[in-house]
């Protein structure tokens, strides 16, 4: 009986031990104390981020999914030039996410970064709100289908502009820092938080497109009908109520240390490695350098990174010599002579994260036509059903749809069955295999759209004079095409934002997020750039060219071929990358790296 009361003392310290440990992965609390599992971060402080990332998606796609027609209703733009336009905006608001990773990792941490960023976020919604009531709206009642509104002075256009680029400023500094902090509130040292990780990025890109799909739907529906200063309205006050949600949740989040400039630490690597180029670098990883107990200032807390082969250069720099300590006691190194493996293998990793990255760019381009090209296609469709008229940005609500309905199809039923059939403990289907299953998609997608277009322009209206390039064939032909994309998304996007925030270190998380918005950010220039070239070559000789502001008289359908064959050269390139990559590892990891995470061909 005394043993058993024993044994159940054991059990209850035990538990109780359980539930005050701290958390395995070096996170801190608010006060930089080390975090308690039970009392920070988990679901609590992950639902938290959810509802905020869905209020700030609602508002800034209720700005970015109309903005093409804003531009030819209102400001008075042409077609080719209105795409252009948006893809520019859109690419600066994802260049705008390197600026905020940097903060992030270097200076502020993520959780100040994402407050001032959601600040500059709501004053630009403001201002886009109020400079559009006020000056741009103007005769009152313009900036619908048929109300062309007036010229503008260069005053206000400077406002319009100045205020979209804020919102760009406070959604690109803001979405790569939402995203790696909540991933930072589930510890993957631990099996079970490790799970919940991996579920977590699947359940920010739905309720990412939740909130675009409010705003694709009711919002875009009052700005297609002119009432554009009730949408900008409701996208601040969507914004601010994100803002109010997250500092709610202060007290239950768990941070990372920020790690210093990552600028400066690469540059290290590459100095002391030159330095040293005649060294010979022994062939045992353990004669390198790992950072001593009061050496601390190349991890600052987070975890180590073991050495992998590959860019044997780079070891050049952790070889040991003693001119590389400042003191006689050899306890001081000089950081511009000799580098930890982890600081080494901190620039192997971004090296061979970027042939993947580039990779990624030309699918990009594909995804940035939903917001410029299909919507330009859709406007000269058979938009009405009786009475009612569909808004063609509305249709992007089933690319929406889509990614739901195959969010839960991976994550119910192929990501298990892939499971049973590997016969193994693993996860299904790998990060990369997904990524390159979106690609394939995206061919898809694109073949889907010429062919739509092909059809539209056999059904053109050729004797209405006053049409302006209209269709008999109806909207609802660009479903496949927006269910295409969606379906790739799920793939390519969620399986992108988990491997770049698994294969970054950890003072580099959000520059890996930062990566992934890059990805658009280029793709949208790439695609801008595309268009103009094709518009250059295609209307020499006085011809309308493809993209013409009539579209019954251009050929959209070869652009969307053309973007099919790129991408199929792109997935070409892609694989060869992925059978290339090696995964990181981290010390102390409860689950090794896969190191043969890649595309089995």
């Amino acid at each position: 009986m005394a043993c058993l009361e024993l044994s159940k003392g054991n059990l209850q310290a035990k538990f109780k031990e359980d539930q005050d440990a701290c958390t395995l992965d070096g996170t801190v609390d608010m006060h930089g104390r080390p975090a308690i599992r039970t009392k920070s971060g988990r679901w609590v402080a992950g639902i938290i981020i959810l509802l905020n990332q869905g209020l700030a998606t609602l508002a800034f796609f209720g700005v970015g999914v109309n903005l093409v027609l804003f531009l030819t209703r209102v400001v008075g733009e042409n077609n080719a030039d209105a795409a252009n336009s948006v893809s520019k905006w859109t690419g600066t608001v994802y260049i705008f996410s390197l600026i905020g990773a940097l903060l992030s990792d270097s200076y502020w941490g993520r959780y100040k970064t994402c407050a001032i960023f959601q600040v500059i976020f709501v004053i630009g919604l403001v201002s886009l709100s109020l400079s559009s009531y006020l000056f741009l709206l103007m005769p009152r009642g313009c900036g619908d289908e048929l109300t062309p509104c007036g010229a503008h002075s260069s005053m206000e256009m400077g406002l319009f502009y100045l205020s979209i680029y804020l919102v760009a400023l406070g959604n690109g500094g803001y979405q790569p820092n939402i995203v790696s902090f909540g991933a930072d509130q589930f510890d993957e040292e631990n099996p079970k938080e490790g799970l919940s990780k991996v579920s977590f990025f699947s359940y920010f890109y739905l309720a990412l497109n939740l909130g675009e799909l409010f705003s694709n739907t009711i919002l875009v529906y009052f700005e297609d009908e002119g009432i554009w200063a009730l949408g900008f309205w409701v996208s601040a006050g969507s914004a601010f109520a994100a803002l109010v949600l997250f500092l709610v949740g202060t007290p239950r989040y768990r941070h990372f240390k920020p790690s210093g400039n990552p600028l400066s630490r690469f540059s290290q690597v590459i100095v002391a490695a030159v330095k040293k180029w005649r060294v010979e670098v022994p062939s045992n990883a353990k004669d390198l350098y790992t950072v001593a107990g009061n050496d601390q200032s190349s991890t600052n807390g987070n975890r180590r990174i073991l050495h992998t082969h590959g860019f044997k250069f780079l070891d050049k720099a952790a070889f040991i010599s003693s001119r590389d300590f400042v003191d006689q006691n050899q306890c001081i190194r000089n950081p511009w002579r000799l580098c930890p493996i982890t600081q080494v293998e901190e620039v192997k990793c971004i090296l061979r994260l970027l042939p993947i990255w580039l990779c990624t760019i030309i699918y990009s381009v594909v995804f940035t036509q939903m917001a410029s090209l299909f919507v330009e296609q859709g406007a000269v469709m058979k938009t009405t059903i009786s009475n009612f008229r569909i808004p063609p940005a509305s249709m992007s609500s089933f690319d929406i749809l889509s990614v739901a309905l195959f969010i839960f199809l991976y994550r119910r039923i192929l990501d298990p069955l892939v499971g049973r059939i590997k016969k193994s403990d693993s996860k299904g289907l790998t990060e990369l295999q997904r990524m390159g299953i979106g690609l394939v998609i995206a061919v898809m997608a694109m073949v889907s759209a010429g062919i739509v277009e092909c059809y539209r322009l056999k059904y053109a209206i050729k004797d209405c004079k006053t049409c302006d390039g209209s269709s008999s064939l109806s909207i609802f032909w660009q479903i496949p095409q927006y269910a295409f994309i969606g379906a790739s998304e799920v793939f390519m996007y969620v399986g992108q934002l988990e491997f770049f925030n698994a294969q970054t270190p950890d003072g580099l998380k959000s520059f890996g997020s930062a990566l992934c918005m890059t990805s658009i950010s280029l793709g949208n220039y790439v695609s801008s750039l595309l268009v103009s070239i094709v518009m250059k070559i295609s209307t020499e000789d006085h011809m309308p060219g493809w993209i013409p502001g009539n579209l019954n008289k251009g050929h959209l359908d070869r652009f969307f071929f053309l973007l099919a064959a790129l991408t199929t050269v792109d997935l070409v390139v892609y694989i060869g990358s992925a059978k290339w990559y090696k995964c990181i590892k981290l010390e102390g990891k409860f689950e090794e790296a896969d190191e043969e995470d890649d595309i089995k061909v």
